[in-house]
């Protein structure tokens, strides 16, 4: 299925004194591309759903894996699949790439709860319907970076 993609220019804000991407930066650029993807792909907004319907969708779960560094000036390739849509989350698979080559890998789960009381509600049947155009096969998931490509060898 086709993904939701954005281009994400790494700015120097978002870099060590090393000029490096600071791990904690891509949880902000990953915040920014999900509320895209709200907006563009879902045609949901944030503000929208808080003002309009006073939804929230905090994210509760991440699992990520940093294959390779990123420096000031790169121009990443973002990428969002729906894997999992349930009665009140949803799991995303995001990736970051430049050129081809990965930097960033992350499964996100979104939870969808009311304003007032954070208790967990359904996800509404048009997002549901619009979350499905990005759904990955189970087929099509390649697990996340291995563990392997993190160890150094020994000699």
């Amino acid at each position: 299925m086709a993904a939701f993609q954005r281009e994400v220019l790494v700015r120097f804000g978002h870099c060590d004194a090393a000029g490096w991407v600071f791990y904690p930066r891509y949880f902000e650029m990953i915040s920014d591309f999900v509320e895209d993807w709200f907006e563009e792909g879902l045609e949901a907004s944030a503000p929208g759903l808080f003002h309009h319907k006073q939804l929230l969708t905090p994210s509760v779960h991440f699992t990520v894996d940093f294959p390779r560094p990123t420096k000031y000036g790169d121009r990443l390739t973002f990428k969002l699949w729906t894997t999992k849509v349930g009665r009140s989350s949803c799991e995303v698979r995001i990736e970051a790439s430049f050129h081809g080559e990965l930097r960033m890998q992350v499964r996100q789960v979104l939870v969808f709860i009311r304003a007032n009381d954070g208790r967990p509600v359904p996800i509404p049947p048009e997002i549901v319907g619009r979350m499905k155009r990005f759904m990955l096969e189970p087929t099509e998931l390649a697990p996340l970076a291995p563990r392997s490509a993190h160890k150094k060898k020994r000699g």
